[in-house]
């Protein structure tokens, strides 16, 4: 077994990684930049080191961090999401410095990041993928021939993208036009590449995501699916599981599918595979070769651990669970807490977290970084928490997801809190069919009012008297 982990992260996944360490009784290390010297998980892991002042520049040096984890006597590596956590280089340089890493091989990485690779592979396997070209496009004038021939809308997409960014919808020659140079300097900044391809836009489709587990054994399971169709701008919002949109039938369909997927390319370890769904088809549309911020609601309708998983596979064991023994049960709901102000077209709120309370209760999860005094810094994204829930049927996900968002308090920033009641109180929403134009379909849904708790205004007056007395 592993003995020793290097959490190449920060924030909630490192606090997450950190807790299945001391589970299983394996020393966790921390890193920090300046800007992160008095977060969360720097004072929860076992060990901390300083990465340098940058904000930036420590996380993503993939040499220095396989340094520092041989440094410390690590055996082992963890790269959270985001980040170099589908950085092949990272991968490479753990096996090269006898660091195992904690995720898929560097060359399914690499295969699986390369989105005209990945569609190539999958089609090979048999999973059905949208239409598109075949690679990537050299110009302009390639991508408006096959803008022509593929129909519109067609969506242009940066080859090595993710996490939304890169991707443009384009509804006629003129918008692939003024698009195209837009995407290539999107991605060549994010990604360090300029390839980009087209494919078919599947319009208003809903996406679902079946999670996955492979061991060096050969054995993949799936946990079943997560619906991500609750989503501004391509970023998701609310994550379901299982979805409450699917048959039996479609879950084992695309159940099967992901298990194909992740067969064909030798996948170990954890990850997730994506689809799109319209008009009762299924179309693969990435693979993503890490352990998902939503992977909570898994956890909670299977029962399983997905990052104890994560690091058993790593250590050289099989899967704990065979895919008869795999059951879900109820419905699980999280809502990534965000530090913006929808009300002012979710504009980022960074600041200082004047008090944080926590909800509690029967079926209710919270994973986070943030406490009372804790200052959110600008320079990453904007998810102060996820705040997870459970319950045997859809309807009383949904009320306690009500509830819990009403005791929890995070002061001092604005946050998406108020905004995901109103999604939840929504007929539509609470029918359970919706698609990814559910947020851009209802604008009104920010015009909410919020009501300030009676001890909030005590508060309040308390500060303003003080203040007022030179206290």
């Amino acid at each position: 077994m592993i003995k020793k982990i290097l959490i190449a992260n920060r924030g909630e996944i490192a606090v997450r990684i950190v807790r299945a360490c001391a589970e299983m009784g394996i020393r966790s290390v921390a890193i920090y930049s300046d800007a992160d010297r008095h977060a969360l998980h720097v004072k929860r892991a076992d060990e901390a080191h300083s990465i340098g002042a940058e904000p930036l520049a420590g996380y993503l040096n993939p040499r220095k961090l396989v340094n520092l984890a041989v440094e410390t006597g690590c055996d082992a590596l963890h790269p959270g999401y985001g980040f170099l956590s589908e950085n092949a280089e990272l991968a490479d340089i753990c096996a090269e410095r006898g660091i195992k890493f904690i995720g898929p091989a560097a060359e399914v990485i690499r295969r699986m990041g390369d989105k005209t690779e990945a569609r190539r592979s999958m089609i090979k396997a048999g999973v059905p993928v949208t239409p598109g070209t075949e690679g990537n496009v050299a110009d302009i004038h390639e991508a408006l021939l096959e803008g022509d021939r593929i129909g519109y809308p067609v969506m242009l997409k940066a080859t090595s993208g993710g996490g939304g960014r890169g991707i443009r919808r384009c509804n006629s020659r003129e918008e692939l036009e003024q698009a195209f140079p837009r995407v290539i300097s999107e991605a060549t900044k994010a990604f360090g590449s300029a390839e980009v391809f087209l494919e078919k836009c599947i319009v208003n489709p809903k996406h679902i995501e079946a999670q996955i587990l492979g061991d060096s054994f050969g054995n993949v399971v799936h946990l079943f699916e997560r619906d991500c169709s609750i989503q501004r701008r391509n970023q998701k919002l609310i994550e379901i599981a299982p979805s409450p949109q699917l048959t039996p039938e479609q879950r084992a369909y695309i159940g099967d599918l992901s298990v194909r997927a992740a067969k064909a390319v030798g996948y170990e370890n954890a990850g997730t595979v994506e689809f799109l769904l319209a008009d009762g088809e299924v179309y693969f549309m990435e693979m993503n070769t890490r352990v998902q911020v939503e992977h909570t609601i898994t956890e909670e309708i299977t029962g399983i651990d997905i990052v104890r998983e994560q690091i058993r596979i790593a250590s050289g064991l099989p899967l704990s669970v065979k895919q008869e023994d795999i059951q879900h049960r109820g419905f699980a709901l999280q809502f990534r807490i965000n530090a913006e102000d929808p009300k002012n077209n979710f504009l980022p709120s960074f600041g200082k977290i004047t008090r944080y309370y926590a909800p509690g209760g029967p079926g209710v999860r919270t994973d986070t970084a943030i406490y009372t005094g804790y200052t959110i810094p600008p320079f990453y994204d904007s998810m102060c928490l996820k705040l997870v829930v459970w319950a045997l049927t859809w309807e009383e996900a949904m009320d306690r997801g009500l509830r819990a968002l009403d005791d929890m308090r995070v002061q001092g920033v604005k946050t998406t809190a108020a905004y995901y009641q109103e999604i939840l109180r929504n007929p539509e929403f609470r029918s359970g069919q919706f698609n990814t134009s559910f947020v851009e379909s209802h604008p009104e849904l920010t015009n909410y009012s919020i009501k300030r708790k009676p001890e909030e205004l005590a508060l309040a007056i308390a500060a303003a008297i003080a203040a007022h007395a030179g206290l």
